[in-house]
């Protein structure tokens, strides 16, 4: 316990210098990172607050034909977005941003779909496991919000490939 103990402080101890010299070198913070119970993380500017010129309006079509509409900022993962404004949206984000599912599978516009930044090796190896792929299929956690997709409307595929669902499933028929 007394290793683990010093390890802490040892860690705390390099945080705090390098946030020192941060501060020597007059490196304003453009971000502080607030970790809750989720190891998805809700990022703030220093000020706490986003300013209204920062904000992004995005909409997501749930599964239920529902519009659920969110204020971003610019560089969220349109995952954090939904858990950053607690969206209801079932199932969504299960790996939280790990790419280890396909929970997040959004469908864009082709002219949105077009403007997105390349897709990597590792998103496609998890879009070919989503339910419902369309040729305008991202993972929301690999598409991080730009100013210039301010009005952004994405379709929330009507199924989701869960796990989760299927061990629910799977207690049920026991009982």
């Amino acid at each position: 316990m007394r290793s683990l103990l010093n390890g802490l402080s040892a860690s705390k101890t390099r945080f705090i210098y390098l946030c020192e010299v941060a501060e020597q070198h007059h490196t304003p913070a453009k971000q502080v990172f607030q970790r809750g119970f989720s190891s998805t993380h809700k990022l703030q500017d220093a000020s706490g607050e986003p300013s209204s010129a920062d904000q992004v309006m995005v909409h997501f079509i749930n599964r239920d034909g529902e519009q659920l509409t969110a204020t971003a900022k610019e560089g969220e993962s349109l995952l954090e977005v939904v858990v950053n404004q607690n969206l209801n949206i079932d199932g969504f984000g299960a790996c939280e941003g790990t790419l280890a599912c396909s929970t997040c599978h959004l469908i864009f516009e082709k002219d949105a779909f077009q403007k997105l930044d390349a897709i990597s090796d590792e998103e496609l190896d998890m879009l070919d496991l989503a339910y419902g792929l369309t040729e305008t299929s991202r993972l929301g956690c690999q598409v991080c919000i730009k100013k210039s997709m301010n009005g952004l409307t994405v379709r929330v595929p009507m199924d989701v490939s869960d796990i989760r669902r299927q061990l629910e499933v799977g207690k049920q028929s026991k009982h």
